[in-house]
């Protein structure tokens, strides 16, 4: 057990969090800092934009993450969020949900008309209506305050591992009429095209690669994550839901059939 960090001087909430979570090693904080190249041989420096109205949580968060060699930038204009990511371009987004003018939600969908960037919300409230509202308006996970900059450094690493994994593109994956790219997040059901987020994508590739058999809920947490020690299995069954309205929608009802104290399954139809 430890004290959250001083991000909060009022607060005396204690938080529970696997060791190795509280404790970087010198060697992942340095994997951390080293630029990554990309399929092309290119240089990547990973871009981070805060958005919180909160000047001590944003400037806390801001040193941190630059401690960990990200590049990172605070939005000064909460009236103008959609010019200021598009003029920064980063690979990532904190967005606090309580924010003048507009609430994160609005930006969030904003931001979605014009980029699929991984974004995490900061959110004072971790109450299941505000985790539902963040994967509804397209936000990829959800981290309530007072929170460990540990903590939300884990995340930030585990995010950007999914989203720029730059090893050679899957190929398509097909059952049942549903033809998947996961290079580029799309499904494509008897012709009709249709847009997933990037845990919508995830899920669908885990499950159309082991179709036939049945996936537990502990292994999609993990194929999202890549660790389950801080997801709400709530956040799951979102996504899941969501995705089952995408399918049916594009003609496929029941196409992810759930079993019950097993997990989720697509039917094998060559079997």
């Amino acid at each position: 057990m430890f004290l959250a960090s001083g991000l909060f001087p009022k607060s005396a909430l204690v938080i529970e969090v696997h060791f190795w979570y509280t404790v970087a090693s010198g060697r992942e904080r340095e994997q951390a800092r080293s630029p990554k190249r990309n399929a092309g041989g290119c240089w990547i420096l990973y871009r981070i934009l805060i958005v919180e109205d909160d000047g001590v949580i944003a400037g806390a968060v801001k040193r941190h993450l630059e401690s960990w060699g990200y590049q990172v930038a605070c939005v000064q204009r909460f009236d103008a969020v959609l010019a200021e990511f598009t003029a920064f371009d980063p690979q990532l987004v904190l967005l606090d949900i309580s924010l003048p003018f507009f609430n994160g939600y609005h930006w969030c969908q904003e931001i979605r008309k014009v980029s699929k960037v991984p974004i995490l919300f900061l959110t004072s409230a971790s109450d299941n209506v505000n985790l539902v509202m963040a994967m509804q308006m397209g936000g990829d996970d959800l981290l309530a305050k007072p929170f460990d900059l540990q903590v939300l450094s884990a995340k930030v690493q585990a995010m950007l591992r999914r989203a720029y994994d730059f090893a050679a593109a899957p190929s398509l994956l097909s059952c049942g009429g549903a033809v998947l790219n996961p290079a580029n997040g799309t499904v494509t059901v008897h012709g009709r095209r249709v847009e997933l987020t990037r845990n919508e994508g995830r899920l669908l590739q885990l499950l159309l690669e082991k179709k036939g058999r049945i996936v537990s809920r502990d292994a999609m947490m993990t194929a999202l994550w890549e660790s389950d020690s801080f997801v709400d299995e709530n956040t799951l069954s979102v996504n899941v839901n969501r995705l089952r309205r995408k399918l049916e929608a594009a003609g496929l009802p029941d196409f992810i059939r759930t079993k019950k104290g097993a997990g989720y399954l697509v039917e094998d139809e060559t079997v």
